[in-house]
Order: C-alpha cells, then sequence, then structure tokens
C-alpha cells in the first residue's frame, strides 16, 4: 500500500501509468475455517510469538520503500522483503504503482538505495524490485504457507504509517485461510479480486504492506496487504490479510526470469500518458478525466470525456480492461487506439507508447 499519500487535487487522482490505476478497497468474503475442537472443547490458542525477537530475527531482511509520483504531485511509503543479497525485494504491486521514483532503505545495513521495478502482477498484487548497486544484503528466510493453520502464531512487521527505521511489529493468531478480498479504486473503478488470503487478528496500517508477515520461528508466510489514500480495507475486529508467500514466491520467481504472462508485465510499463475512469451513462469505454501534458494522449488531441472503445482492435468496456490491454505491453509499442468523443463516431489512430509509471 501506498502509506500516506497525498494529492493537492481531486483530477490528479485520476492520474493513471497503464490506465486507471488499480487500488484496494477491499471486502472480505466470510472466513469459514474455525478453531479445531477436540471432544467439543475448543483448542487453547497458541502462545503469541514475541515481537522483539521477531524484529530482532528479521528486520534486518525487511526495506523501507518511499515513492513519488511526480504526474499526481502525491508521495507513498509501503515496506519490502529482501530476497536475495544483490538487492532484489519483494513487495504490494499497489506500493509501487504509478511511482516515478522509488527509493528503499534497507533495515539491515541503514543504507538508501534507487530501485527499479524488474516486473509486477497487478492481478495478485505482487512487484520485485531492483534496489541499485546493492550487495551482501541479508535475505529472508522463507517458510512454507501450505504448512499454515488456524491459529498459528504470527507476527506483522512492516512501515506503519511510513514512519521508517525500526520495523512496526504487530502479534496476532491466524483466524482463517484461503480468504477472497474485492479490490476496487474508489474513484476510478478498476477492480481486481485477491484470492487464497491469509487472515490474522494482528492490525496491518498504512504502511505495511508488503512487508512480512512471519511465523513463531521467523520465516515469511506472507506478505501484508493493508489501505492507503484511495483503498479502503474492511478490516472487521482488527483482521489483516497477507498473501500466502508460496503465492508470491512463484510469481516473484517468474518475474525474475522475466518470463511475462496474461498477467505478468515484465520490465517498464507503457504510458498513453491519461486518467480514466468507467464511461458515464452505462456506456461501455474508459473515459477520459486527465492529459498529461506532452504524452502521446496529449499530442494525440484527447481531451477529458474522450472515451476510449479498443486498444489494438481488443474492445476497450471499461477503465479495467484498458489497463489489463496495457499490460501486454510495453514502451515503443504502436498501438491503434480506438475513441470518440461525446455523441460522435468512433474513429482510430495510430499512436506510440511511452514509458511511464509501473502498475
Amino acid at each position: 500500500m501506498r502509506g500516506s499519500r497525498r494529492s493537492p487535487s481531486r483530477w490528479s487522482s485520476w492520474l493513471v501509468s497503464l490506465a486507471a490505476v488499480v487500488g484496494l478497497a477491499l471486502a472480505t468474503v466470510p472466513a469459514h475455517a474455525s478453531p479445531s475442537t477436540f471432544d467439543g472443547f475448543r483448542e487453547a490458542p497458541a502462545p503469541p510469538a514475541d515481537p522483539s525477537a521477531m524484529v530482532a530475527k528479521v528486520g534486518p531482511a525487511v526495506v523501507d520503500i518511499d515513492t513519488k509520483m511526480s504526474y499526481q504531485s502525491a508521495v507513498g511509503a509501503g515496506t519490502g522483503i529482501v530476497l536475495s543479497p544483490d538487492g532484489q525485494v519483494l513487495t504490494n504491486n499497489h506500493v509501487i504503482e504509478g511511482a516515478t521514483s522509488i527509493t528503499a532503505v534497507d533495515i539491515g545495513n541503514g543504507q538508501s538505495y534507487q530501485a527499479n521495478v524488474i516486473g509486477y502482477d497487478r492481478s495478485h498484487d505482487v512487484a520485485v524490485l531492483q534496489l541499485n548497486g546493492a550487495s551482501g544484503l541479508t535475505a529472508a528466510t522463507l517458510g512454507d504457507s501450505s504448512q499454515v493453520a488456524v491459529g498459528d502464531p504470527i507476527v506483522a512487521m512492516g512501515n506503519a504509517e511510513g514512519a521508517g527505521g525500526t520495523p512496526s511489529a504487530v502479534p496476532g493468531n491466524v483466524t482463517a485461510l484461503n480468504q477472497t478480498v474485492s479490490a476496487s479504486d474508489s474513484l476510478t473503478g478498476s477492480s481486481e479480486t485477491l484470492n487464497g488470503l491469509i487472515a490474522a487478528s494482528a492490525r496491518i496500517r498504512p504502511g505495511d504492506s508488503g512487508g512480512p508477515m512471519v511465523n513463531s520461528a521467523g520465516k515469511v508466510i506472507g506478505m501484508n496487504t493493508a489501505a492507503s489514500g484511495n483503498y479502503q480495507i474492511a478490516q472487521p475486529g482488527g483482521q489483516g490479510f497477507a498473501i500466502p508467500i508460496n503465492q508470491a514466491r512463484s510469481i516473484a520467481g517468474q518475474i525474475t526470469a522475466g518470463s511475462g504472462s496474461g498477467t505478468v508485465h515484465i520490465g517498464p510499463s507503457a504510458f498513453i500518458g491519461i486518467g480514466v475512469a468507467d464511461a458515464s451513462g452505462g456506456q461501455p469505454g474508459a473515459e477520459v478525466k486527465l492529459v498529461v501534458p506532452d504524452t502521446p494522449a496529449a499530442r494525440l488531441g484527447l481531451t477529458n470525456n474522450d472515451v476510449i472503445v479498443s486498444l489494438n482492435g481488443a474492445p476497450v468496456n471499461s477503465a479495467t480492461a484498458l489497463t489489463n490491454i496495457l499490460d501486454q505491453h510495453h514502451p515503443g509499442d504502436k498501438v491503434q487506439l480506438g475513441w470518440h468523443k461525446p455523441n460522435e463516431a468512433v474513429h482510430t489512430d495510430n499512436v506510440t507508447l511511452a514509458a511511464g509509471p509501473p502498475g
């Protein structure tokens, strides 16, 4: 999550890199898992893990992430998990989406690094960064999330509220497995669904997103996911969510191998230079809400209220659809854009995609 994101105007929040930025207004699906019982008696929960001990053990493998979004005149904060000594870092996609500058401070050595996005999977909210010039970093010990059970003690760690420094650490217990949440941006209407999440009785706060959820042995069993800015998460009773580390590790491996797919984008993002929302009046399409100067959209002559209906022949029925189609492209690609002004006929124009911020 982008911790404390600030924006000076309503329209700046419409800006996206590939189209509408997918946010995380998360609504939980009721959990079906429950504590185990024996002879009709409920087992006592496992004793809580020691937060201080977990910070001492896992903290050196955590990074604080700070982002700048120049197109939106906004800043954000989140957390990352060090995967390799040479500076590959796992985090949530929504921590770095839209960022034009990413800085990470390694807790283990105190050094600050500029970071590049190796790739991301928007639909699973996973991204991998490369810290430029990093070496000898402490990598996290990853556990096996398939072995996690309801009642297990955990500690959720991160850069809570973007405070930086020693990671915050909140103890709790696993309350449910295989949870499904819907993720949507309150401004753009773009939406995704995250599946298979771990739920825990630990309050995960803005800035914690991308941080480790660890078991009592100090092994990472999940990656925290939380709300920020336009993203609101329903967490009844202080419940927090984490992406199982087996899922995140598999996607990270695909990213670091350079294996793009229908959901995994490798390298720089393609950029038209617009902020969009679902078309008004129930019509199909992505309606332009903002045009960034000196971008392909501006040079094409797009203006507010224009509606994009196709890209390279693929129908664009919504803001999310435009985002998903653009995720399959890269800077320099030449594409054909179908669009129309209000109450006018559709026409097509060729446009060369520029490089833009991730996600």
